[in-house]
């Protein structure tokens, strides 16, 4: 058959490379997470987090003395802002508004009286919260949009996407459990924008498959794969100037930004390139796999015996 595209590299006949590559990540993660779990900040579990104002450039060295002079040895703070001048600091403790104020009172003797603060703390309550809800926003995306799908195409089109889609946020998940970066509300906000480009480019891949199977008479299974590949050609360009554009933005966000959305923009790249990949290497074949296997083979006519 010809669908007017070139099809430079054949993404269904290599598809249990890529399988066997994502399924070899999933392990990976999961047994990071066994053994290290996530590295929680203050927004999931109970504790203190500071965001000072200095007013003039400090090092991460003399925030440390202060804090160690105080008795805080195990904490680093993060130095940040455009020269230099914010300093964070997380408590995995609830600080009281005296120890808050000693604090304060601290940095104001060794940087200057200019010193502010902004203060916010997360009772144990209000974590294990976050945490249920958080869960629950994830689920509740993932049925909807598998709903979606369902609705929009087949439910072989909805398992394919929701599959992939959980693939791409556990991806994120587990690179920032290997690396031991902290997750926090931004961390969850990169997810799920994650869920929603990452379906977008499913969703435009399919809806190309789904057009071509109106037009093209398939007789074989080899003329399907030939279909899925070319459709994923013809979409090819797409997906990758959307999926480029926001790697762009927040690729400048992860360099320039500030401290407290460098996470975020680096979930949200990890969360992109994986779906651009999931949606090529993992969507596609598996839907084309699972229309392989719900055809109904055909029956086999019974031979009577004779009289």
């Amino acid at each position: 058959m010809n669908y007017n595209t070139k099809i430079r590299y054949d993404f269904v006949k290599n598809r249990n490379k890529f399988f066997t590559f994502s399924i070899a990540l999933t392990v990976a993660g999961i047994l990071s997470l066994l053994l290290f779990s996530l590295n929680f900040g203050v927004d999931f579990k109970a504790g203190t987090s500071m965001d000072i104002s200095i007013g003039k450039s400090v090092t991460q060295q003399q925030a440390k003395e202060v804090l160690s002079n105080l008795g805080y040895d195990d904490i680093t703070p993060t130095v940040g802002g455009t020269g230099n001048e914010r300093i964070s600091i997380r408590f995995d403790e609830v600080l009281d508004a005296q120890q808050s104020s000693t604090v304060m009172n601290a940095m104001k003797e060794n940087f200057g009286e200019d010193t502010s603060a902004e203060v916010n703390v997360v009772s144990p309550e209000l974590a294990q919260e976050l945490g249920i809800k958080t869960i629950w926003a994830i689920l509740i995306a993932s049925i909807g949009i598998m709903v979606y799908v369902m609705i929009r195409f087949e439910w072989r089109f909805a398992l394919a996407a929701n599959i992939s889609i959980l693939y791409d946020s556990f991806v994120v998940v587990a690179v920032f459990s290997i690396f031991r970066l902290q997750v926090d509300l931004p961390f969850i906000a990169a997810v799920l924008t994650t869920l929603g480009y990452s379906i977008n480019d499913k969703i435009v891949i399919f809806d190309r498959i789904r057009e071509n199977l109106r037009f093209a008479k398939i007789k074989n299974e080899e003329q399907l794969s030939e279909l899925v590949n070319a459709s994923i050609w013809q979409t090819m360009a797409r997906n990758l100037y959307t999926v480029l554009t926001v790697v762009i933005v927040a690729g400048c966000i992860l360099l320039l930004g500030s401290e407290s959305i460098r996470l975020f923009s680096l979930a949200l790249i990890v969360g992109l390139i994986s779906g651009a990949y999931s949606t090529v290497c993992i969507a596609s074949p598996l839907w084309l796999l699972l229309k392989r296997f719900g055809k109904e083979k055909p029956k086999t006519a019974e031979v009577k015996p004779a009289p």
